[in-house]
């Protein structure tokens, strides 16, 4: 993906793409799942979007870069906040979603599920 003509219109749309775990790829390598974009006219460049289940290990290890550390470090009230952030994002619909962000908070499934539950009756 580096055409100079289109380096500008690329520039812009790599922090989406990164951001959801996506991959650029030239427009004429594009699969059927993969999402062309176009400027002017012309397809500019395709994005490949990721798994379902790569996204949330992505969102999570972002999470953790914006955090600044790991977040299993975090205090209580971080990770809760964390909690109500991913499922805001619907994390949680991902087949072993809990289960993944447990491990990543350093806490158990069940305390995942309070955080939920807490978050619901608030």
């Amino acid at each position: 993906m580096t055409d100079p003509g289109q380096g500008p219109f690329i520039a812009a749309v790599k922090p989406l793409v990164d951001a959801i775990g996506g991959e650029m790829l030239p427009p004429d390598e594009a699969g059927q799942d993969d999402v062309v974009l176009a400027w002017e006219g012309a397809d500019v460049v395709a994005v490949r979007l990721p798994q379902l289940a790569d996204s949330l290990d992505h969102i999570l290890a972002a999470m953790e870069r914006r955090q600044g550390r790991p977040l299993a470090d975090l205090d209580r009230r971080a990770k809760q906040e964390v909690v109500r952030t991913l499922e805001a994002r619907g994390a949680f619909s991902v087949r072993h979603g809990v289960e993944t962000v447990a491990s990543a908070l350093g806490v158990s499934r069940f305390t995942v599920y309070n955080y939920l539950n807490r978050e619901k009756d608030a």
